[in-house]
């Protein structure tokens, strides 16, 4: 699919169908992520796949909404900051560098005809408890992956020249 028509058709889908994500399409997208490029190519992150069957309780005290736990796969990316290249005023890119690798997930699994949904607002101490992540590493964020069961809404979206501004503020 051509770029432009790709990041147009991608959307946040919130209902999932219960047909399994074949293997070779989850290589391809977690492949997206690896090649997703991370500053000074430290790479600070990793990605947890969980398979949704056996794992709906845990899972639904990391996010609450019950479309989340349809997709058979759900996909975490984990912030490793002492892993990470740090700007000259201390400013780790660890966060970046894993939602750099996320975004790339998400339009690759767009590309295969997957759904996913970025999802943000999870509770961070759950998934520290439910998925055992290490002190040293932070959860980022979360997306269902799995076959639509929905079609896309309209997007609003601000026009470009309010987003943008040229040479100063």
């Amino acid at each position: 699919m051509e770029f432009s028509e790709l990041i147009k058709k991608r959307y946040s889908v919130r209902a999932y169908k219960p047909d399994p994500v074949e293997d070779a399409k989850l290589q391809q997208v977690l492949e997206a992520a690896r090649l997703a490029p991370t500053a000074a190519n430290n790479q600070p992150f990793q990605l947890i796949v969980i398979h949704t069957a056996e794992r709906k309780a845990e899972l639904k005290r990391i996010y609450h909404h019950e479309w989340f736990l349809q997709a058979p796969i759900v996909i975490g990316i984990c912030a490793i900051p002492g892993q990470a290249w740090m700007r000259r005023d201390a400013k780790s890119y660890a966060d970046v560098d894993a939602t750099i690798a996320m975004d790339h997930l998400i339009l690759a699994a767009t590309n295969l005809g997957l759904g996913t949904c970025w999802i943000g607002a999870f509770d961070p101490k759950a998934a520290h408890e439910v998925l055992h992540l290490p002190d040293n590493v932070e959860p980022i964020a979360f997306t269902p992956l799995g076959y639509p069961a929905d079609q896309p809404g309209t997007k609003e979206r601000k026009p470009l020249s309010a987003l943008v501004r040229y040479e100063h503020w």
